[in-house]
C-alpha cells in the first residue's frame, strides 16, 4: 500500500467518522431505537410481513388469483396504515435524510473525480436524470 493510499483510507475514515457523527445520523438511530421499543409498530410491522407473504403468493398469479383483488386491498390499506403511524413515519424521514446525506457524500466525492462518474442512487427521483441509458425500456422513458 503506498502512502497515497493510507492517506486516502484515513481520509474516508475520518469522513465516515462524521457523517457517523452527524445530527442526521444521530437522529436516524434514535429514531431506529424509539421504533424497535414500540411493541404496537413491530406488530404492525410482523403482520405487514406476513400479509407481503401473502401478497407475493397472490402476486405470482396475478388477476387470475381468486384472492387478487381481496388481497390487494388490503396490503394497500395496511401499508397506508402503517406509512401514518407516528414512529414509523419519524423513522422513515430520518431513513431518507440520511440516504440524502451519503447521496450528497458520494456526489461530492465522484464530483471531485470526474462529472461523467455516474452515483447510481437507487431511487429515480434523486437522479439528476430521469435515466442514463440502460433501462431497457427502448428508450420510451425519455432516454438516449
Amino acid at each position: 500500500m503506498s502512502l497515497d493510499q493510507v492517506v486516502l483510507f484515513e481520509e474516508s475514515l475520518s469522513l465516515a467518522e462524521m457523517v457517523s457523527n452527524s445530527s442526521i445520523a444521530i437522529a436516524y438511530r434514535e429514531s431506529k431505537n424509539i421504533l424497535e421499543q414500540d411493541t404496537e409498530a413491530q406488530n404492525m410491522i410482523a403482520r405487514f410481513a406476513q400479509m407481503k407473504e401473502k401478497y407475493d403468493e397472490v402476486q405470482r398469479f396475478g388477476r387470475y388469483h381468486p384472492d387478487y383483488h381481496t388481497v390487494s386491498t388490503e396490503i394497500r390499506k395496511f401499508k397506508r396504515e402503517l406509512d401514518f403511524h407516528e414512529k414509523i413515519a419519524q423513522f422513515k424521514k430520518a431513513e431518507r435524510e440520511l440516504e440524502k446525506l451519503l447521496m450528497e457524500c458520494s456526489r461530492i466525492i465522484a464530483d471531485s473525480v470526474s462529472e461523467q462518474i455516474k452515483v447510481p442512487t437507487g431511487n429515480p427521483f434523486f437522479d439528476e436524470s430521469s435515466c442514463s441509458g440502460g433501462c431497457g425500456s427502448g428508450g420510451s422513458c425519455g432516454c438516449a
